[in-house]
């Protein structure tokens, strides 16, 4: 009786094994692919996955728009989004359709991206936020916009901000945006709603502006990695100015990887934007080239601790990040800004930032249909009748629309403070962080891109521009790029991001640098307020 059962034991486990060896043999694709979490998996794999035929694009706006409904209309309600794509699926579908046809048309072809609400887009309002701008679709798309359209990205929305890229997470048209690792805290601004979507997994990648620290700020909070690039390496034609002094957009993402792969999409010289022309024969169509996991090895990297000592915790992970950059190889070096610089940068920043918008932004707005504001003036006037907040929760927003009165009388750009800060200042910071560069032989500066943990919204907002806790606008002022990558985590499970800066067009340098940190430290974690739905798990290479 047992040489038979243990006979039958052999025939059923020989008949389970040659019944799995057919299965793999007829599908391979489905026993040979490793199964990611959607809010891991990069551009690249999505990419692959949809070449093998194991994901499509419509499926991955599918479940893209699935976590919107999710923790933006009901869970914690982020308020991240303030215009969806009613279209998005659709195009996903012809997108499905075109890949089997002709392949893709680039690795973004079918991936989904949120962009600030401060991007033209043809489609789409473009409000940057404010009611005043209600339902105002512009001309054309932004210079950015439709490099994303030829790439064939899916625009699955367009993302809350603070308004006119100015202040605190909020808008007269959105409302508070909400940090998806704490609903109470601050995703920051001016590009929160991208930060809180991209962390959130709204979106593969988002594209943020950054005036002052708009895109760094909220890529540290959220947790995600994020880029600020070298004014002159992306255009800005097509999107609501701040003050093109500063002004740049770049991208936003879960990872450095996704990063390089935006940023060669999107860099070009673009005759609308002049400053471009900075970046002829120096821009990359491929930054992937340089994501070397062991690029820490003899890097020398600068600390500039004079933006530590704020937060003990965010400091504690910033140690935590220098060790582990000695560990694979790297030599550090303490550097010292001057008190001058510390002092002054925040009165540089406002003394262009101000009158600037006050130009620029009317700039913009003659490009807009009949029946919107033409002047800054007009914008001020027509917020005086925005007294009561609206049913769907559209209404006044103080705090920005005080700043106003400030920009209208913050004189022209012939002005003595205005001509001087622009001609002599900002060469001058230049020239300090070239200097630091050159006398320690450095490849990268590094700092915590926040020096404290991201406040409660109800507290009292930051100054413009960053105060000397923050070095943020250090690279506004110089023109020089800053990838953010997140660090680690405090103990009440905030994130903390660590800053890489670099001279102009250093951004092949500094997503190598980024890439082998990250590759390292494995710090970024998908938000406790935003868990993983189900079918979120992927068949990807």
């Amino acid at each position: 009786m047992t040489n038979c059962f243990a006979r039958r034991r052999r025939l059923l486990g020989f008949r389970a094994s040659a019944l799995i060896g057919a299965l793999l043999l007829a599908a391979p694709a489905a026993f040979a692919q490793p199964a990611v979490a959607l809010d891991a998996a990069t551009i690249e794999q999505l990419a692959a996955a949809m070449d093998a035929g194991t994901l499509t694009s419509e499926r991955l706006v599918q479940l893209s728009l699935a976590r919107i409904e999710a923790y933006d209309d009901r869970g914690p309600r982020l308020n991240a989004i303030l215009t969806r794509n009613t279209e998005a699926l659709a195009q996903a579908r012809a997108l499905d359709a075109e890949r089997k046809r002709t392949g893709k048309r680039s690795l973004l072809h079918g991936i989904p991206v949120v962009l600030k609400d401060n991007y033209d887009t043809y489609d789409l309002p473009t409000t940057g936020g404010s009611i005043l701008l209600e339902g105002s679709i512009p001309p054309d798309d932004a210079f950015l916009v439709k490099r994303l359209r030829d790439a064939d990205a899916v625009i699955i929305a367009k993302a809350n901000l603070s308004e006119f890229a100015s202040g605190p997470a909020f808008s007269s048209l959105g409302g508070q945006t909400r940090n998806p690792h704490d609903p109470l805290r601050t995703p920051s601004g001016s590009s929160g709603g991208t930060g809180a979507a991209v962390a959130a997994g709204f979106a593969t990648f988002g594209l943020g502006t950054d005036t002052g620290g708009s895109i760094r700020g909220p890529s540290t909070v959220n947790g995600i990695a994020g880029l600020k690039p070298t004014l002159g390496l992306l255009s800005r034609d097509g999107i609501i100015p701040l003050a093109l002094s500063f002004d740049t957009g770049g991208p936003m993402a879960r990872s450095v990887s996704d990063i390089a792969v935006v940023l060669g999409l999107l860099a070009g010289v673009d005759p609308a934007d002049t400053v471009t022309a900075r970046s002829t024969g120096r821009f990359e169509r491929d930054y992937t080239k340089y994501l070397n996991a062991g690029a820490l090895q003899g890097a020398r990297i600068g600390v500039a601790r004079d933006f530590m000592g704020h937060d003990a915790e965010v400091d504690w992970v910033m140690e935590a990040s220098l060790a582990a950059m000695r560990a694979a190889g790297a030599t550090l070096v303490d550097v010292r800004l001057p008190k001058w610089l510390l002092d002054a940068k925040g009165e540089f920043y406002s003394a262009l930032r101000y009158p600037e918008f006050a130009v620029q932004v009317e700039q913009y707005l003659l490009t807009l249909k009949p029946g919107f504001p033409r002047t800054l003036a007009e914008l001020r006037t027509r917020a005086d009748l925005v007294v009561s907040p609206r049913a769907d929760g559209a209404g006044p927003n103080a705090p920005r629309w005080n700043l106003f009165k400030r920009e209208l009388n913050s004189g022209t750009l012939t002005d003595p403070q205005y001509v001087a800060v622009r001609t002599h200042a900002l060469p001058l910071v230049r020239d300090v962080l070239d200097g630091l560069v050159s006398a320690h032989a450095l490849d990268a500066m590094v700092y915590p891109t926040g020096s404290k943990r991201p406040d409660f919204i109800s507290a009292p907002p930051e100054p413009p521009g960053g105060g000397s806790a923050s070095g943020s606008n250090l690279a506004n002022l110089s023109g020089w790029p800053d990838l953010v990558v997140p660090a680690g985590f405090t103990s009440d499970r905030l994130p903390v991001g660590i800053s890489f800066m670099g001279p102009a067009f250093s951004e092949g340098k500094l997503l190598g640098l980024g890439y082998a940190f990250e590759q390292r430290t494995q710090a970024r974690r998908l938000p406790a307020h935003t868990p993983a739905l189900p079918g979120e798990l992927l068949r990807v290479k």
